[in-house]
This record gives C-alpha cells, structure tokens and sequence, in this order.
C-alpha cells in the first residue's frame, strides 16, 4: 500500500511539471524528430522498462523450474525438497506473473499491439522551451499532434456565403441557382465541405471542369471530378469498317488484352454482327379492387384491337418514341404492364417514363378503379439482373461474330482451337450453370461493357444487365479454325443525353464516330454503338480465354498490373485482365 501512495506522490509531482522539463529529463526518439510520451515515464523506472524485466524473470524461472522437476521425477527426488535456488525461481515467477497481470501490464499489451498510426497522436515536437510570452505548449498526452486545418477567409461575399452554409442558413444545393455561377458555386460548397469534415480533399481537382454542361442533368451539388484514364484498343474491324475503341478503367491488363483480341479479329477478316431488337422498356405497377378485375384490364391492353389507340397516346410523348408492344403479368390483383418502344439515339427511359404515364391516364378513365402504384414495378427491369432482360431482351439485342483462323489462334492467342473450345464449354457453359448464373455466361463481358460505358457518358449501373452476355466457341473448317460468338440481349446505349454530352465523353463518341443523333436515320447511331460494344466484348473474351487456356494469366498480372514506377521490362506473351 505505501509503495502505491508513493508512486501516486512521484506521479503527481512530475506530471505537473513543464512537459519540455520531463522530454528533457527522459528523451525517448522517434523518426521525424519527435518525442513519444507515455504516462508511466513520470515513473522512477518507466513501465515498458519493467515488464520487459520482469518477463525476462517470468520466463527464465519458468524454464529453470521445469528442468529442476524433470530432473527430480527421473531421480525420484521428492518435488517439496526445495534448494535454495529453486526457491527463489518460485518467487521470480510468483511476482513476475502477479505483475503481468496486473493493472501495470496494461501498458505491456498496448505497447506491442498498438500501430504506428495510434502512436502518432502521442508525439510531441522536441523542440526547446518556448521563451517567455509565447503561448505554452498543450500536453500532448491530453490532445493530438494533427491540429485543425487553418482556415483562410475568401474574399468578399464568398466568405458569408461559406458560413451560412456552414450553419445550415443555405443549403448547399440552391448555391448554383443563388449564384449564377457554377464553377463559383462548386468552390463554396468544397471549401464549406472542408471546414465541416476538416478534410482538404487534396489530390480531386477542382478547375479544369465545366461544371455548366452537368447542371440539371449529371450530377447534383459538385465538389470536383474524378480523373480515369482512358486507353485505346483497336483496331477493330467490325462489319467492314474500322474502329479504336475508347476504354476508361483502373484495371491493369484490360485495355491490353482487348487489344490483343482485336488484332486476332482483324488478322481474321474482321466481325460480323447483327442487332436482333430495339426496344427499351418500362413496366408500371397497378392495383385492382379484385383478380378478376386485373384480368379485364390485362385482356384490354393485349388485345391487338386496342393497340393503336394505345400507341397514339403513348407516342404523343415524343417525335422520336414509338410503342412496339406491352405484354401483362399479374400477381393476384396487381399487374404489372411492361411497355416496349424504340427510342432512337437516345437510351431512352426518361421517354419511355413519358409515354406510360400517358396511357396510365388514359387507362384511369375506363378502369377508374385503378390504382397507380409505381410508374417502375421492377418488371422493366433496369439496373438489376432478371430473367426478364436475358429471355425477353432490353435496350438492344446483338450477336456478333467471328471465324478466327488457325495460324491466329496460334500465333497472335498462342493456344489452340481444341483447347479454346472444351475450356469454354468447361468454363462459360458448365461453370456458369453450376453457379446458377443468370445471363453470366461469359468471362468477363463486364469488364468491356463498363470501361466503354465510362469512357463514351453511358449510365454505368446499366452494365448489369447489359453484361448479360453467352460466350460461343466451336471448331468449324474440319476442326482447323475458331467460330466465336457473344450474344448480348440487353446493351442499353444511346449517342445523345445523360452523359454522352460531356466534353470527354462527347470526344470519345466523336472517335467511334456515333456522336449525336443520326438525321437520317433515327437510332442508327445507337446501334452501331450496341454493335460495337458487343464486338470489344468479342476481342475481350477471345483474349482472356486464350490467356487461360495457355495458363499464362498470373504472367501477364505479375508484368502488368503491379504499381511501380518507369516502363517494365520486357513485354509478356499474353495480357489478361481478372476473369
């Protein structure tokens, strides 16, 4: 008890003294010229002293004790004979453990447990002692080292502006409408976001935007944009003509092997490909008072009678959409109508969102009992994987294929034909049915999809379902060359609206030459896109297929997609990204 009261009277008179006084008096060094300061230094012998002691005693009485036993059992010396040796072992281990384990080991654990990270917030700067009149150094076991970014007033009116919305008088989105200016307006909101969080948001730059051009259409509220790089595969021969293809991602190898795989389609006489359908979709929810009543309505709008004053209502909505069909489903009293119609360049849901809302109130005046739940029920289906894309089709449906030549597939993919071949079926075919995957049958069409979708201004979260994606492979010409085939029945694209009309993205559209809307032919730009996403999805497959098949995946990664600085040695046999 005495000798806790007089370590209490030791703490206490030391933990008041000036903290440069007790840095001075036990200097304990750090990197970056800091000074790491504990609680137990104010301690005659600081406490990672100790138990670094009395582990050492813990440990070596241990250890001696049970070579002295083991020697007492083989001589059938009695245990409670005890030396005079062996008798202070006990006691070395007796109060080495009741030390370990009591509350002074806590700093033991901590010590060894705790990151450098957590460690920071107990560094002080060793620098001398403030002369007098300055302000007196904060302890720095009570508060960190990372003080609050400083805050440097703007000038003028923006420094008002920056406060009310601070405060919460203003809120952040009405800025762009309050000021006029929405490269001003994005500065304010970064600089009130800054003084909220106190996180500078550093390396996402800010000018260099033109923050005008997303305004009600892209993005609310800005603080910056994030930077991707874009990279370039091609080129790619596809229906007679030549495209390079456009490909933002982070993801190492991606652009590399869709390139090689366009080399191998171009060395081949090119790709072939053919949309099946245009038509993107909609499918409201309604409620009726009974089944029976949700079948007249389902009989009404399916009947081939009815279409075309259906059609003339839902066409009012745009000179552009037209209604191709709606088919019914219902679950019990509710139905769930999903509306079909071309949309020409643009993707299209905001016109086809239009053109249902018409015939919902047209519907109203006939079937007044009907109760409107959702203009979108699920059943479109948009943004979410579902049987209903993969059967039934969504945005536009393309094939495309290719025959690649023997000599290619050994030379430029360096596999062979048969071994390409039970691969896909192994892989693609089987591996995606035991998996249970729902349009997934592929390697890897989403790593494709959405690097193109990033790079041209599509709506990214559309690479579910467009992913949706059957790999073919089979040997034809006496089993010398490669038929491959992807068929993709719901690629949701458009040339015009959302993002397509960003200045980066608009540039990339402009590269493949499908920017804007088509005058002469509504929608043809649209489809070409379709097409040349489901031909880099072709390139794509062949690439990372051969890549497996000939085992040299991990190669291509260990070259290609590890972070170092300068160019790498060497060029690997093959590229492939992640399957």
């Amino acid at each position: 008890m005495s000798f806790l009261i007089d370590v209490h009277r030791r703490t206490t008179s030391k933990a008041h003294r000036p903290v440069a006084e007790a840095a001075e008096e036990k200097p304990f060094a750090v990197a970056g010229g800091l000074t790491r300061v504990q609680a137990s230094d104010a301690l005659p012998v600081p406490i990672r002293f100790t138990n670094k002691l009395f582990s050492v005693i813990f440990m070596v009485s241990i250890y001696y004790l049970m070579c002295r036993w083991r020697v007492k059992i083989r001589t059938s010396t009695p245990l409670h004979v005890l030396t005079l040796a062996e008798i202070s072992a006990i006691v070395g281990f007796v109060v080495s453990l009741i030390h370990l384990f009591s509350f002074l080991g806590i700093a033991y654990v901590q010590y060894f447990i705790s990151s450098q990270e957590d460690e920071d917030d107990f560094l002080i700067n060793s620098d001398p002692v403030p002369a007098v009149g300055q302000p007196t150094v904060v302890c720095p076991v009570l508060c960190s080292d990372k003080s609050p970014l400083p805050t440097s007033p703007l000038p003028g009116e923006d420094e008002e502006i920056v406060s009310a919305v601070v405060s919460g008088n203003v809120p952040s989105y009405t800025l762009e409408t309050r000021l006029g200016d929405c490269r001003r307006a994005a500065g304010i909101r970064r600089e009130a976001l800054r003084r909220l969080t106190d996180r500078a948001m550093e390396g996402l730059p800010l000018d260099g935007f033109d923050y005008q051009s997303i305004l009600g259409q892209c993005c609310e509220m800005p603080v910056g944009y994030v930077q991707l790089p874009v990279g370039i595969a091609g080129p790619l021969i596809l229906d007679g003509k030549q495209f390079f293809l456009p490909m933002a991602t982070t993801e190492g190898c991606l652009v590399a092997s869709t390139n090689r795989g366009c080399k191998a389609i171009a060395e081949s006489g090119g790709a072939i490909s053919i949309v099946l359908k245009d038509a993107m979709t909609r499918a409201p929810v309604v409620r009726l008072p009974t089944a029976k009543r949700a079948a007249e309505l389902k009989f009404f709008i399916e009947d081939p009678r009815n279409f075309e004053t259906l059609s003339m209502i839902f066409n009012r909505s745009s000179r552009i959409a037209k209604l191709q069909g709606v088919r019914c489903s219902l679950a019990g009293r509710n139905i769930y109508m999903r509306f079909s119609c071309s949309t020409g360049d643009a993707m299209g849901m905001n016109m086809v969102s239009k053109g249902v809302q018409n015939v919902l109130d047209y519907l109203l005046k006939d079937f007044t009992d009907m109760d409107v739940i959702s203009i979108s029920g699920n059943c479109c289906s948009d943004k979410k994987p579902a049987a209903v894309n993969w059967i039934e089709g969504r945005g536009k449906s393309v094939v495309c294929e290719a025959i690649i030549k023997e000599e290619v597939v050994k030379k430029v993919l360096k596999t062979t034909v048969p071994a390409l071949v039970e691969l896909n079926t192994l892989k693609n075919l089987a591996g995606s049915a035991v998996a249970g995957a729902l349009g997934g049958f592929n390697a890897h069409a989403s790593n494709i999809v959405t690097a193109i979708y990033l790079a041209t201004g599509q709506d990214p979260a559309q690479n579910v379902e467009s992913s949706h994606c059957i790999t073919m492979m089979e040997a034809v010409n006496d089993g010398k060359d490669l038929h491959v085939s992807v068929t993709m029945p719901s690629i949701e694209v458009g040339t015009v609206g959302g993002g397509t009309q960003l200045a980066s993205q608009s540039a990339c559209l402009e590269l493949l030459g499908v920017k804007g809307a088509n005058t002469e032919s509504p929608g043809a730009n649209a489809r070409l896109l379709a097409t040349i996403v489901a031909a880099s999805v072709l390139a794509g497959e062949l690439s990372l297929m051969s890549a497996l098949a000939a085992g040299q995946l991990v190669k291509s990664h260990m070259m290609y997609n590890r972070s170092f600085k300068g160019e790498p040695k060497g060029a690997p046999k093959s590229s492939s990204p992640n399957p």
